[in-house]
């Protein structure tokens, strides 16, 4: 095997014995052949847009949901990605005849063949024959040239993020043709060898642009469903009763489950990347949301032994689940791990029964921290901040936030927010907050230091509010006292930076490493064009910053 697409990738050059995230070389091989299959998909979906033609919904929904099925953390099952793979299979024989008809329809004349590779792929018939197909078409494969093959992965992940927010908006009903059909068109490009690296390069920062409209669709659809997020303090303690603990970020999920559990005398608490949902009017009015548990993903393997009740994840954060919780643990959506219960169909039934056999947590009150300060919430205290920034109150925003993880070097981000002067502002989100989000930084002018943006998608919330100020104080975003201190782990990192590179936004900071899959000249690129760089030191980097 060989995956370079997360941050933790062994030896900081790829996997290759297993994966660090936990995959097994099996998984690995049917993970790249899902993408292959997806590319042949797409030569045929694209072609038939070209046309004038249209895909049916099923072909565009499962490119959304095959892709995500790669993100690191999501799917670790061979059998549902084997049925995942079949099904590839016939969506794309059934895109091949919705070509051909197109065609023959158009010009008359039968359609001409469109290539070899993933268009003409048919899968073998047994698991071990499609493992060895995946073996054979995995990232190495993309290009001879290493440049051209850095430029294929950055798109390829971008666009694995970028289907994880569109996957995400499709299940609150929300979509968008023109998602849809970029995947099919750039997806289909990875497939075409001959495409030079100044258009691969372009492809990558249209991923960009098209990654923007999936977080402010998923937005829309978070806030028409559940209104928009106010201002909530969160307690970390326990309250006396049954547990059922929810990570991930599918809120519709909570949303099904804090329903489910109404007057079952259960408590719902968030882990992870679900903590933003108390601060949605339409999930907090759930007196039964009652707190948050435990850290970022990567502490689950030694916080969930400890926790008293039944645990349900919703998106990509599974770790190898340990024998001392495994009947404890329930998957949902696209989310699998081999011998883990899973629920399709938001029935709840199996994982309410198991936290009620469970003790339950004593009454143990805790410390509050405080989320719900999306765009929104942000904006409305716009005037208060203008007022600060141009008295002096306020010196420099810092937008400090992106995944969390477990290799070292990530202490910088805890560093940078104890250190940054108190005369800053702190945006935040996704779970790369857990290094701070316990502090107290105080406020300015009532206004706190810290404010918890939300969700890694809600990146979307902070790009607005970036630009709310720039048009207040009639600059560009670059030429605002904000810097971009981020952290990245998987593939939805790689779909944000390429929003904010499409952007045109400046001078951002990444750590804990750089991407393995970024080639040097690749790299050379974004340092003289947008001014990338990586993290150094919190001290050196402040002392950069504020001069």
């Amino acid at each position: 095997m060989f995956c370079n697409q997360c941050e933790q990738t062994a030896k900081g050059t790829g996997c290759t014995v297993s994966g660090v995230c936990g995959k097994n070389p099996e998984v690995a091989a049917l993970q790249d052949l899902l993408i292959y299959g997806l590319k042949g998909l797409s030569i045929y979906a694209d072609r038939v847009r070209q046309l004038g033609g249209r895909t049916d919904e099923e072909t565009d929904l499962f490119t959304v949901e095959g892709l995500f099925s790669t993100v690191t953390n999501v799917d670790f099952d061979p059998s549902r990605l084997e049925f995942l793979l079949r099904r590839c299979y016939q969506l794309k024989e059934r895109a091949r005849l919705a070509y051909e008809n197109v065609w023959k329809a158009k010009s008359g004349t039968e359609a001409p063949p469109l290539g070899e590779g993933p268009a003409t792929w048919v899968p073998a018939p047994d698991r071990p024959g499609l493992v060895k197909q995946g073996e054979e078409n995995g990232v190495l494969t993309y290009h001879q040239d290493e440049d051209k093959r850095s430029a294929l992965e950055i798109l390829t992940f971008g666009l694995k993020g970028m289907a994880a927010y569109a996957d995400h908006a499709a299940i609150l009903g929300y979509r968008d043709e023109e998602l849809f059909s970029f995947l099919h068109r750039a997806l289909a490009a990875t497939a075409d060898k001959s495409r030079g690296l100044t258009e691969l390069v372009d492809l990558c920062l249209d991923c960009g642009k098209y990654n923007l409209k999936a977080m402010e669709l998923l937005n829309r659809a978070h806030t028409e469903r559940f209104g928009h997020p106010v201002p909530t303090r969160v307690n970390l303690g326990t309250r006396a009763g049954k547990a059922i603990l929810i990570s991930g970020h599918d809120l519709l999920d909570l949303e099904e489950l804090l329903r489910q559990t109404e007057g079952k005398g259960i408590n719902v608490y968030t882990h992870g990347e679900m903590l933003p949902a108390h601060g949605y009017p339409g999930l907090k009015r759930f007196s039964h949301l009652v707190g948050n548990y435990g850290g970022a993903w990567q502490d689950q393997q030694r916080e969930f032994p400890l926790f008293p009740g039944s645990i349900l994840m919703t998106t990509n954060c599974l770790q190898r689940p340990a024998d001392s919780y495994i009947r404890n643990i329930f998957t949902s959506g696209l989310v699998a791990w081999p011998g883990v219960a899973h629920i399709g169909d938001r029935d709840f039934t199996p994982l309410i029964q198991r936290a009620l056999e469970l003790p339950g947590f004593p009454e143990a009150p805790g410390k509050e921290i405080l989320v719900g300060f999306g765009h929104q919430a942000v904006l409305g205290l716009a005037d208060k901040i203008i007022g600060a920034v141009r008295s002096g109150a306020i010196r420099h925003f810092f937008l400090v936030g992106g995944c969390d993880g477990a290799k070292p070097g990530r202490n910088y981000y805890t560093e940078f927010a104890e250190k940054a002067p108190p005369d800053t502002v702190i945006l935040t989100l996704a779970c790369g907050k857990y290094r701070f989000n316990k502090q107290d930084l105080g406020e300015i002018d009532g206004i706190p230091r810290l404010l918890d943006v939300g969700q890694c998608n809600d990146a979307y919330s902070a790009i607005r509010i970036a630009q709310a100020l720039a048009e207040a104080f009639q600059v560009g975003v670059n030429q605002l006292p904000l810097s971009l201190i981020l952290s990245w782990y998987e593939q939805k990192a790689v779909a944000i930076l390429l929003t904010l590179l499409h952007l045109g936004i400046k001078n951002i900071k990444l750590g804990p490493s750089l991407p393995a899959f970024v080639s040097p000249q690749v790299l050379q690129f974004l340092g003289e064009k947008f001014n990338l760089s990586p993290i150094s030191t919190a001290e050196e980097d402040l002392r950069a910053i504020l001069g």
